[in-house]
């Protein structure tokens, strides 16, 4: 499952292959949409929950409410089962996705961090990032990544800094989940399942605020 970006996507995979998948766009819905996603999923697959043996999570990067979704969710649910959760980065499941309808690296991905900025990682090919996510204005990486295709709602935004925008927008849980099942049979090692937010959250303790004493 995912929540770091607009997308509430969620995804069941027998270990060779997809077998039900869900995903909905809407950025303020997270909470509400993620678990009648999962019974979806399941009730599609003929599946139960508790025949689930791992759980896959996206740990962003993202803004804060929309990601916690689903870390928490992810979390409750390897521990009512005693399974294994497994963080993997949000961006890492982008360019899979990219990998899978044909884009050759290298290339760039980019979704969408508000306040006029993006969350991004460069890619030698589908499954390589070559360095770590970070948070950016567009015009400052636009030479950086000039020549380079960019995929994610990021680049899609920004099409001054980014003219080479490429699909998928957001992420998919199906191309999360594949990327798992390959990393796992390879016995390659994973994320915590704890946020990459990359920045403070937009919400602040107001400040200067008056204190009332009794009197």
């Amino acid at each position: 499952m995912d929540t770091a970006t607009p997308a509430v996507t969620v995804a069941l995979h027998d270990g060779t292959s997809v077998i039900a998948s869900s995903g909905q766009v809407d950025a303020r819905r997270h909470g509400e949409l993620l678990l009648p996603a999962v019974d979806r999923v399941l009730a599609e697959a003929g599946t139960r929950l508790d025949a689930v043996t791992d759980v896959v999570v996206g740990v962003g990067p993202g803004p804060y409410t929309g990601l916690r979704v689903g870390l928490v969710t992810a979390a409750t649910f390897a521990s009512a089962l005693s399974v294994p959760v497994h963080g993997l980065c949000t961006l890492d499941g982008l360019a899979y996705a990219a990998g899978q309808e044909g884009l050759e690296g290298p290339f760039a991905v980019a979704t969408d961090a508000r306040r006029k900025e993006v969350y991004w990682a460069r890619y030698e090919d589908a499954r390589t990032r070559t360095g770590e996510p970070a948070v950016d204005r567009p015009a400052d990486i636009a030479g950086a990544l000039a020549g380079l295709p960019v995929v994610g709602a990021g680049a899609v935004l920004y099409p001054d800094a980014f003219p080479d925008a490429r699909g998928p927008e957001h992420v998919a849980a199906g191309a999360l989940a594949a990327l798992a099942a390959e990393r796992l049979a390879a016995g390659q090692e994973f994320l915590e399942p704890q946020p990459l937010y990359l920045r403070r959250p937009d919400a602040q303790v107001p400040k200067n605020y008056k204190v009332v004493t009794p009197q």
